[in-house]
């Protein structure tokens, strides 16, 4: 009886022992987990352009004893996917005297989160105490998200899109009270999911309130809208920046542009495009506008074939844009492919450091209003003789290094290349390029030119004077 009673007391035990490694180990597996809650949240979507932007406010609360020091955002894998942006901004002050300071955002890697789900983590500028809450103002931008339904549309129909998405916020913390609003670019939506309480008034969508969500909360919905906005899509943008220390900074950008929207299905009518412009077509556009630095000049536009006369400047001391116009529309699924040049002068853009060192200033992102880059590269071609180059970009780009030869030179121009993928016009801010210049190199050119004429000259006297013997 003691030996039996001893091997159930060693089973017994073995079973609890096991238990309580399953259980530690699907602890430490499981998705983050935090005392956090979010006391109110309020989503809005706007589904105006071919880019969605989506501004969340959330409320957050530490309700454990151990301060916190970041928030997660959580996204479904099909939305993470079609993210080009995501910022954040911590609401200090009320009304009129309410301020915003910036929030460092960064991907967060959890691979044992439920269902896929991906996340961005905020990092709070002071860890957040026991029972103390913070207001977050949060941006995030997806792009190739609404998708063309049907698929293809004649030159008389309008372009209908799906967007999917939830009624509630995806989260991995409770959320006590949350609402969310979509805008539509008309008022014409063929159906939607409703998911009570579901209102809808002209060109508002608006799901909810609900109440007392539980973290990971998922509703799917679609909604079937018209959208006629241009679909611009920059599938490829190179764009080239020439330092010259003599005065001059010359930029010249190549396109591959494309209209992502539902493709063009029958013939092209020219003749009814123009009679009938508010019905023809709605949903191709004829014409790009580009926003370039101030003081320009030497502008030009051409493709293949040549020179595109159709295009427009205007110029101020803030700005200058430039109205584009391709040889043809674009519908859906057509491309064309074009060349933007021009000149900005050198001390706008090129400046001294504390240092001693030089560093550009210049715009990064795609000039044309309201367009993705699918894929975005930028050469800066430094001067001849430059040396230890670095980049200060407010995000995350991948970084190379060329070498180019142009006219005169001996050891080459370095080329500091930086690509990023999905472009939107939230990327038009300015980065730098640092690099160390020996005034010297200056005189390199003109002293070869001076030498190379000087050749030449003593050539010449050396001929004449052969052929003056010979005549002799």
């Amino acid at each position: 009886m003691g030996a039996t009673a001893n091997f159930r007391k060693a089973i017994i035990f073995s079973v609890l022992f096991f238990y309580s490694m399953l259980l530690v180990k699907t602890l430490s597996s499981s998705p983050p987990s935090s005392n956090l809650q979010i006391l109110t949240a309020e989503r809005r979507i706007d589904l105006t352009s071919h880019i969605v932007r989506v501004y969340l406010t959330l409320k957050v609360e530490n309700t454990g004893e151990a301060p916190a020091a970041e928030v997660l955002l959580a996204f479904s894998p099909a939305q993470f996917d079609h993210l080009a942006l995501v910022k954040a901004a911590a609401a200090v002050g009320k009304k009129k005297k309410k301020t915003y300071l910036p929030l460092e955002v960064n991907p967060s890697d959890h691979p044992d989160a439920p269902n896929g789900t991906k996340y961005y983590s905020i990092s709070l500028l002071k860890p957040l105490g026991k029972a103390e809450s913070i207001t977050l103002e949060i941006l995030y931008m997806l792009t190739h998200s609404l998708e063309p339904f049907p698929a293809e549309i004649s030159q008389s129909e309008s372009q209908l899109v799906y967007y999917h998405d939830s009624a509630v916020i995806l989260s991995p913390y409770h959320i006590k009270q949350q609402a969310s609003m979509v805008k539509t670019p008309t008022s014409k939506v063929e159906s939607f999911t409703r998911v009570e309480p579901t209102d809808r008034s002209g060109t508002e969508l608006r799901y909810g309130p609900y109440e007392d969500r539980h973290p990971y909360s998922y509703s799917p919905v679609i909604i079937h809208l018209e959208n006629n906005n241009a679909f611009a899509v920059v599938e490829e943008l190179e764009r080239e920046i020439e330092i010259s220390h003599w005065g001059s900074i010359q930029v010249t950008e190549h396109y591959k542009l494309a209209h992502a929207g539902a493709r063009h299905r029958g013939i092209f009518s020219r003749v009814e495009y123009q009679s009938r412009p508010s019905i023809s077509g709605v949903s191709s556009f004829k014409h790009l506008l580009a926003e370039l630095p101030p003081r320009v000049h030497s502008v030009y536009y051409r493709d293949d074939i040549g020179n595109i006369s159709s295009s427009r400047l205007r110029t101020n001391s803030k700005k200058s844009e430039l109205l584009i116009e391709p040889r043809y529309p674009l519908f859906g699924g057509w491309k064309a492919t074009f060349i933007i040049g021009y000149g900005v002068p050198l001390q706008d853009f090129l400046f001294e450091s504390d240092g001693g060192s030089r560093y550009l200033n210049y715009t990064f992102g795609c000039p044309l209003s309201e367009t993705v880059v699918d894929k975005l590269t930028i050469k800066v071609v430094l001067p001849e003789g430059s040396k230890n180059p670095s980049v200060k970009a407010p995000f995350t780009v991948e970084q190379s290094m060329e070498t180019k030869y142009s006219y005169l030179d001996v050891i080459g121009r370095t080329v500091v290349v930086l690509e990023k993928k999905n472009v939107v016009p939230e990327h038009n801010v300015p980065f730098q390029v640092y690099y160390n210049f020996n005034p010297m190199f200056m005189l390199a050119e003109p002293l070869m030119l001076v030498s190379a004429f000087f050749l030449f000259f003593i050539a010449c006297i050396a001929y004449l004077h052969m052929d003056l013997s010979i005549r002799k």
